[in-house]
């Protein structure tokens, strides 16, 4: 072949390519363009852009106050590791009140200087806060967004302190898309610190369920290890003072989307008739349904000749 006929070929080739490409991104841009006329996402951006702009606005006008929470975690460690009570710190620090055997899951972070710990601290939750929101929002844009506005007061609460709740409520999204052992882990973590993740044990898969119990037993088990400790943990928790209406544990709330979103219909417990069934199927259960439906929740076999439990919510 020629050099001249090659030289056709190239850019009859080149010329194709491009068009195929120009051709995706048309059709990439007819389709964002058509999204546009789609009231509800209209609804639901100005929605997410309104709320995130009050909640960057609260955060900025903290300033240097932000953080409280998060330098209890990182000063406990710190503490500990000098050889101190972590739990009755002197100067302007709030007590760690977590489990005692918990402390080296916070020391490679702890160990950064504060402004590098606390720009990792935020700055990691913020990302896998948005990561959950933008998967809430390809599912559900408008009830997502609806839900964002709620709870902007938990989360901008949470994100402006530093406490622990919107970290645990991220653990549990990642316990729904988690394989069993994991599941349980990240579940009885969460439970272990907080204990309100208790109630979101029926989102989990059977099987996460019954790991997430084994852990909380071996958990319960590593507190009583570090008895002398532990004793200290609930001193400083129960002796904390009083402690006012906790709106920022309504954060928690933001966990229960990944098992409503994925249901038909995600609001059905709304409605009279879902309480119903419900209230029927609980009525005086004999008592092999009673180890039947404990074996299924838990993902656990059948008896010989039985069925097997689901497995999944």
């Amino acid at each position: 072949m020629s050099g001249e006929g090659a030289t056709r070929v190239a850019g009859r080739w080149v010329g194709e390519s491009t068009r195929r490409r120009l051709d995706v991104h048309r059709r990439a841009l007819r389709r964002e363009v058509s999204r546009l006329h789609d009231r509800r996402r209209i609804a639901a951006m100005t929605i997410l852009i309104i709320t995130f702009g009050i909640v960057i606005a609260g955060i900025m006008a903290r300033g240097e106050p932000a953080g409280a929470d998060a330098r209890a975690y990182w000063a406990g460690v710190r503490i500990w590791l000098n050889g101190g009570d972590p739990y009755h710190p002197t100067g302007p620090f709030l007590p760690y009140v977590y489990a005692p055997w918990m402390l080296p899951l916070f020391a490679p972070w702890a160990l950064l200087p504060w402004d590098v710990a606390w720009f990792v601290w935020r700055g990691g939750t913020i990302a896998l806060l948005l990561w959950t929101i933008h998967w809430a929002y390809r599912q559900r844009p408008l009830e997502t967004a609806i839900l964002v506005a709620l709870l902007a007061f938990p989360i901008g609460a949470n994100l402006d302190t530093g406490n622990i709740n919107l970290l645990l409520t991220l653990m549990l999204w990642g316990a729904q898309f988690s394989g069993p052992v994991l599941a349980g882990l990240l579940w009885s973590v969460a439970t272990w610190m907080k204990w309100a993740p208790v109630l979101f044990l029926p989102v989990l898969a059977p099987r996460g369920r019954l790991w997430g119990l084994l852990f909380l037993g071996a958990f319960a088990l590593l507190s009583l290890a570090t008895l002398p400790l532990t004793i200290l943990q609930l001193d400083a928790l129960f002796g904390f003072g009083a402690r006012p209406l906790r709106l920022d544990y309504l954060v928690f709330l933001w966990a229960l989307v990944p098992y409503l979103w994925r249901r038909t219909e995600p609001f059905d417990f709304l409605h009279l008739a879902w309480w119903r069934t419900k209230i029927a199927a609980l009525r005086m259960p004999k008592r092999h349904d009673v180890g039947r439906l404990v074996r299924a929740f838990l993902g656990l076999g059948a008896p010989a000749g039985g069925r097997t439990g689901a497995e999944g919510p």
